[in-house]
């Protein structure tokens, strides 16, 4: 195989790039680490290199599906409440969407490593959100955006899954919810 060379930090995102697509297509089970270097163009050893085994590289594909990066709330646009708002949940909607089969695989997994990555998950959302509507870090306000957290991905199962809310419906129960969570509950 003669992948090109790429730095570090590039290849590792090419290599998770490449798993979460395989693991949003096939099962687990059916995703060999074979599978993932030739879809990256790379021989297998690198994925060793990188992640160790098979079952780490799933894990940080999942971390990287369902966490929400730092650079989701710096390139929030300035504004009110209701553009912040507006603003996350249209990125979150486009992430889920973007990535809906692999998304929906890991929210719904059973395995007690990938429940453990989705509790960190919330845990950085909740962080995220309060950044990004300016509001404190209280224990009251990060249980209520853990909730809030419960609820968007409850919604975009309504949405990707279900089909019983389409897009605009679905991120007008998440501004609405968020926006009164913070107006009237967080007041």
């Amino acid at each position: 195989m003669t992948g090109r060379r790429l730095e570090p930090d590039q290849r590792r995102a090419q290599l998770l790039s490449c798993a979460v697509r395989l693991f949003g297509r096939r099962p687990y089970a059916d995703v060999s680490t074979s599978d993932i270097a030739a879809e990256a163009g790379v021989a297998r050893g690198l994925i060793n290199h990188y992640f160790g085994t098979k079952r780490d590289l799933y894990i940080e594909a999942v971390r990287g599906l369902v966490t929400v990066p730092p650079v989701a709330v710096e390139q929030l646009p300035d504004g009110d409440l209701r553009t912040r708002v507006d603003a996350s949940v249209t990125w979150f909607l486009d992430v889920v969407s973007r990535h809906s089969t692999p998304w929906l695989a890991a929210v719904d997994a059973g395995d007690p490593d990938v429940r453990r990555v989705l509790a960190e998950a919330d845990e950085v959302a909740a962080t995220s959100i309060l950044t990004a509507l300016g509001l404190p870090d209280t224990g009251t306000h990060r249980a209520v955006m853990r909730a809030y957290c419960g609820l968007a991905k409850a919604t975009a199962r309504e949405w990707l899954e279900r089909g019983a809310l389409d897009r605009d419906r679905a991120h007008a129960v998440l501004a609405t919810t968020l926006t009164t969570l913070v107006g009237e509950v967080l007041e």
